[in-house]
C-alpha cells in the first residue's frame, strides 16, 4: 500500500475549488438553519392552530357537557318535585280521610249521646207518671176507706130496718172486702207455686252440671304463623308474587303479608281449610324450600292428613258421647267441628257437654236418656257447613241430617235449639237448657265485653233510627232483634217494611256470624177506667 502525503494532496487540487467548496458549505449552512427556522417557525405556527382547534373543541364540549349537566340537574329537581307533591297529595288524602273518620265518630257519639238523653227523659216521663198513678191511687184508697166508713155509719143509722135488709147490706160489704183478700190469697199460691218450680228447675241443672264436670279452658284455632326473620316474608312472596298466590291456590284461604313482624296471618271461613294452610305454611317454613311444585306437594299431604285427623276426631268424640250407629258422613261433619271456635270455645268438645247435660236432664224427668245425648250431640252439626250454604246452622244441620235418616226427634232438636222453629218433643227444650248451661258456665267462652256491649248496642241503634219505632231490644245474644212500633203511626203493611229494612241496614252494616232474626211487633190496647 502507498501512503501519499497530505501536502502533496493539498498542492496537486486547485485553490479555486477549495474556496467554492467552502462558499458552498458557508451557504449549505446557512440555508439549512434557514430552512430549520422556516421548519420550526411553520411547526410553532402550526401547534398554535392546532392548540386553537383544541382548545375551540373543548369549549364547545365543556359547553355541551355544561347543558346536559344542567338539563339532568333540571329533570332531577322536576321529579324530586312531583315526588314531593305525591307525597304532600298522599298526606293530605290521610288527613282528610282521618277527618272523616274523627267526624264520622264524632256523629255517632253524638247519636248515643241524643239516644241517652232521650231515654233518660222517657225514664223521667215514666217515673212522674207512676208518682202520679200513685198519688191518685191513694187517693182512690182514701176515698174507698172513707165510704166505707159512711156505710158503717149509714148501717147504724138505719139501725131501724129490718134484720134480713141490714145482713143483706153487711154481707155486701163483707163480699167486697173478702173479694179482694181471695184474690191476693190466689196470687201468693200461683206465686208459690212459681217460685218451687224455678227452685226444681234450678236442682235439675245444678245437678247436671255436678255431675259433669269438664275443664273449663278450651283449644282455639290458630290464626298466625310465626316466622324466624322477615325476609321469609318475601320467600313466602316470591317472584311476581307465584309463591303465595300457589299457597292460597292450593289452600282455598288468603295469606297476609303485612308489616306485622315476626309472623304471617292465614283468614279462612272454612276452618279446616284454615288448619290446612297453618299446617302448610308451618313446614314449608321449617324445610326452607318455597316453590309452587313443593308447595302443592307439601299442601297435598298436609290435607289428605288433616282429612284423616277429621274422621278420627268425629270417631273419638263419638266414642266420649257413646253414641253408635252414626252415619261415615255425619262423623266427618262432627270432626270438623274440631276446628271451629264459638267465641274461643271449642264447638266439637261443646257438642259433647251438651250431650251429657242433655241425658242427665232426660234422665231426671223420665225420659230417655240416649235419645237426647243424641240430639245434644248433632245440634251444632249446620256449623260445619254454614260457610257453604244460605241460611242459619240449624236448618242446614237439620237438613244434612234428615238426608242421612236421623229421627224425627233429633231433626226437631237440631232445628229448633234456638227457636228457630216450634218445639215438637220434650227433647228439644232439652236441648236448648243443656246448650244454655255448656255456653254460660264459668270459662266457657270469653269475648270482650265491650265488643259484645258494642254489637248489641249498634243492632238496638240500627232499628230505633226508623221512624215510628218506640223501642228496640236485642236477644238471645244478639241473634234477635225485637222492634215495637207506635201502632197509630204505623200500620201493618208498614211494619213489614220497617223490618225488612231493619234487616236490609243490619246486613250492610254489621258483621255476624249465621242470621239476625228481625221481629217487628205492633199492639194496639184499648184500656178504659170504670168508676
Amino acid at each position: 500500500m502507498v501512503h501519499i502525503p497530505c501536502a502533496a494532496v493539498l498542492a496537486v487540487i486547485d485553490p479555486t475549488l477549495i474556496a467554492s467548496i467552502v462558499v458552498a458549505l458557508v451557504v449549505g449552512v446557512a440555508g439549512g438553519y434557514a430552512l430549520v427556522r422556516a421548519l420550526s417557525k411553520k411547526a410553532v405556527s402550526g401547534a398554535h392552530e392546532e392548540a386553537s382547534q383544541i382548545k375551540q373543541s373543548a369549549e364547545k364540549e365543556a359547553s355541551t357537557q355544561a347543558e346536559k349537566i344542567l338539563l339532568q340537574a333540571e329533570r332531577d329537581a322536576l321529579e324530586r318535585k312531583e315526588k314531593a307533591d305525591g307525597e304532600l297529595e298522599g298526606k293530605r288524602n290521610e288527613l282528610r280521610d282521618q277527618d272523616r273518620r274523627v267526624t264520622k265518630r264524632e256523629d255517632v257519639v253524638t247519636k248515643r249521646e241524643e239516644t241517652l238523653a232521650e231515654r233518660e227523659k222517657a225514664q223521667d216521663r215514666t217515673q212522674s207518671q207512676l208518682a202520679d198513678r200513685e198519688k191518685k191511687l191513694q187517693q182512690k184508697t182514701e176515698e174507698m176507706e172513707k165510704l166505707l166508713a159512711e156505710q158503717r155509719e149509714k148501717l147504724h143509722q138505719v139501725s131501724g130496718l129490718s134484720t134480713e135488709q141490714a145482713k143483706a147490706e153487711l154481707f155486701e160489704i163483707i163480699e167486697e172486702e173478702e173479694r179482694h183478700e181471695v184474690g191476693k190469697r190466689v196470687r201468693q199460691i200461683n206465686e208459690s207455686a212459681e217460685e218451687k218450680a224455678r227452685e226444681l228447675a234450678q236442682e235439675v241443672t245444678l245437678n247436671a252440671i255436678q255431675r259433669y264436670a269438664a275443664e273449663t279452658t278450651s283449644e282455639s284455632t290458630v290464626r298466625s304463623v310465626p316466622i324466624p326473620s322477615d325476609d321469609m316474608k318475601g320467600r313466602i312472596i316470591g317472584r311476581e308474587g307465584r309463591n303465595i298466590r300457589a299457597i292460597e291456590k292450593a289452600t282455598g284461604a288468603d295469606i297476609v303479608v303485612d308489616d306485622t313482624p315476626g309472623v304471617i296471618v292465614v283468614s279462612c271461613f272454612d276452618k279446616v281449610r284454615q288448619a290446612i294452610a297453618v299446617e302448610s305454611l308451618q313446614r314449608l317454613v321449617a324445610d326452607g324450600r318455597l316453590h309452587p311444585s313443593r308447595i302443592e306437594e307439601v299442601v297435598a299431604k298436609v290435607t289428605s292428613e288433616v282429612g284423616e285427623k277429621v274422621v278420627k276426631h268425629g270417631k273419638e268424640a263419638a266414642m266420649v258421647a257413646d253414641l253408635r250407629n252414626l252415619n261415615p258422613k255425619i262423623i266427618e261433619a262432627m270432626g270438623k267441628l274440631h276446628y271451629r271456635t264459638s267465641y274461643a270455645q271449642n264447638v266439637l268438645q261443646h257438642s259433647i257437654e251438651v250431650a251429657r247435660f242433655s241425658q242427665i236432664i232426660a234422665e231426671q224427668v223420665g225420659l230417655n236418656g240416649r235419645l237426647a245425648r243424641r240430639c245434644g250431640f248433632l245440634h251444632d252439626i249446620g256449623k260445619a257447613m254454614d260457610h257453604e250454604m244460605e241460611g242459619g246452622h240449624p236448618k242446614i244441620g237439620m237438613d244434612f241430617a234428615r238426608q242421612y235418616g236421623e229421627k224425627e226427634e233429633v231433626l226437631n232438636a237440631i232445628g229448633g235449639h234456638h227457636g228457630d222453629i216450634p218445639s215438637t218433643s220434650f227433647y228439644t227444650p232439652i236441648v236448648m237448657a243443656a246448650d244454655a248451661i255448656s255456653s254460660a258456665r264459668p270459662g266457657a267462652r270469653r269475648e270482650s265485653m265491650e265488643r259484645y256491649v258494642q254489637r248489641l248496642n249498634d243492632l238496638q241503634d240500627i232499628a230505633l233510627s226508623f221512624n215510628g219505632v218506640v223501642e228496640a231490644h236485642a236477644i238471645q245474644a244478639g241473634r234477635e232483634v225485637r222492634v215495637m212500633i207506635d201502632a197509630e203511626k204505623i200500620g201493618d203493611d208498614e211494619a213489614y217494611l220497617i223490618a225488612h229494612k231493619v234487616a236490609k241496614r243490619v246486613s250492610e252494616e254489621m258483621t255476624f256470624p249465621g242470621e239476625i232474626r228481625v221481629t217487628v211487633l205492633r199492639e194496639t190496647r184499648a184500656i178504659e177506667i170504670a168508676r
